[in-house]
Order: C-alpha cells, then sequence, then structure tokens
C-alpha cells in the first residue's frame, strides 16, 4: 500500500527544484498534492507533469492573504489537510560587508515569513495526526562565507520546529524539519552558470564518500517518510539528507 495513500498535501515553492522533486514523490505514494509557486508558466508545467492528483496555486507564501487563500481552496477541494512542506525559499550571497537591507529583508521574508505564514494558514485545516514538515539546510550551523542570511534564516526556522512541536503537541499534529545538503537542481545555473554550476557540483562531488551529489528525489523520500504513518513516532527531529547519506538527529520522540 502506498505510504499517503488519502493524503492530502500542500508543499510551497513546489513548482521546481526539492519541491517539485518531493511533490513527485508524494503522488506516487498516493497523495493529492496542491504545489505554490510564483511563476505561473512553471506551475502549470509542473502541474501537468505531475498530472490529475496535483494541483496547481499561484501564491506569495510572504502574503498571508494569500496563503489563507491557498488553504480556502484546499478546504473547498478536500475539507482537509495532512501534510504541509514548507519548502519555499531562496538564497542570497553576500559578506557582511556588501550585506543590503534588501536582500536581509528577502532573505528573512521569504524564509521566516513565509513559512510562518504557511503554516499559520494551514492550522485551521490540520486534523489530528497531521505532520508539518519545514525545510532548512544543513549551512545554518557551517558558517560559510556569504551563507550569512541563508544560514540565520535556517537557523529560525529550526528554533520555530522546536517552539511549535511543543504548541501543537496537545493537537497531535507533529512537526520536524528536513535539512538538505547539496542538492543538484535548476537554481545553481541560474546563480552560477552552467558552467559554473558543472564546476561546483564536480568539486562537492569528489568530496563525497558515495560519489554523487544529492536529488530533490532523496529530499523526497526524506519527506514522504516523515509525512508517513511509519514516522508517527517522530516529533521535533532535524533529518539532514547530504550527499546521498541520511541521518535522523532526534530533538523529543
Amino acid at each position: 500500500m502506498p505510504q499517503l495513500a488519502g493524503k492530502v498535501a500542500l508543499i510551497t515553492g513546489g513548482n521546481s527544484g526539492i519541491g517539485f522533486g518531493t511533490a513527485k514523490r508524494m503522488v506516487e505514494e498516493g497523495a493529492f498534492v496542491y504545489i505554490t509557486g510564483r511563476n505561473q508558466e512553471s506551475l502549470d508545467r509542473s502541474a501537468a507533469e505531475l498530472g490529475e492528483n496535483a494541483r496547481a496555486i499561484r501564491a506569495d507564501v510572504t502574503s498571508r492573504a494569500a496563503m489563507d487563500d491557498v488553504v480556502a481552496t484546499i478546504r473547498r477541494d478536500h475539507g482537509r489537510l495532512d501534510i504541509v512542506f514548507a519548502n519555499a525559499g531562496a538564497a542570497w550571497y553576500s559578506t557582511v560587508e556588501d550585506l543590503t537591507e534588501e536582500e536581509f529583508d528577502k532573505g528573512f521574508g521569504l524564509d521566516g515569513k513565509g513559512t510562518l505564514f504557511t503554516v499559520q494558514a494551514a492550522l485551521p485545516l490540520l486534523r489530528e495526526g497531521a505532520s508539518i514538515i519545514v525545510n532548512t539546510s544543513i549551512t545554518q550551523t557551517m558558517g560559510l562565507p556569504t551563507f550569512g542570511v541563508y544560514a540565520a534564516s535556517k537557523s529560525a526556522l529550526r528554533s520555530f520546529v522546536r517552539t511549535w512541536m511543543n504548541e501543537l503537541r496537545d493537537r497531535r499534529i507533529r512537526v520536524n524539519a528536513i535539512s538538505p545538503g547539496v542538492i543538484e537542481t535548476e537554481s545553481y545555473a541560474k546563480d552560477m552558470g552552467v558552467e559554473g554550476a558543472a564546476a561546483y557540483v564536480e568539486r562537492v562531488v569528489e568530496e563525497i564518500p558515495v560519489g554523487r551529489i544529492g536529488r530533490p528525489e532523496d529530499i523526497g523520500n526524506a519527506v514522504v517518510f516523515l509525512a508517513s504513518d511509519a514516522a508517527g513516532f517522530i516529533n521535533g527531529t532535524e533529518l539532514t539528507v547530504d550527499g546521498g547519506q541520511t541521518q535522523i538527529y532526534a530533538g523529543h520522540n
């Protein structure tokens, strides 16, 4: 039996990269999946590939009203929500000398406020036994140069997960974090150019024992597990996926 048979899921930023890879895996595992994003062309293309058990909704996660509208659509269609994967985010690369106010606001707005608004909007529709998974990053603890805002915003999300786990415990809603390492998505080519992205991936692969970089479906597999009944005992954990290797760092189980 599929791991997510009959479940209804919402994935923000589900039209590309990790979000889309996870949406594919959820559909394969029997869920009906709603994906959101800001690019209508990309949303349409992704929805067509996902098939009849998915629906794309254009929405900006930094707008609480927009996320309320998304959840209202899910309520009309299904009347409930079982899984939220708060995945939407983006990186800005600047040193402390060059960091601008706009970059700071965008980083914390998209990752921090966007995740908060997604969860707040979804809560009234989440029923007992539901699962919230927040996408963080291994960079939060690495101190990588130019990753200051990105890593700090992801650290804030990890803190949210610890707090929400306790706040939602009585409703039997589980809250966990997925912490990806380097995952090969189209964003690398966008940020670095095709040749730069290829060189970066090649360099990273040389340092990974298993000999390959992570892929969106690797994260999708991990998220499917956290959202499934098989993970019903897991709450407040950080599941790290890096270079084809997966580890669970437990907070409270």
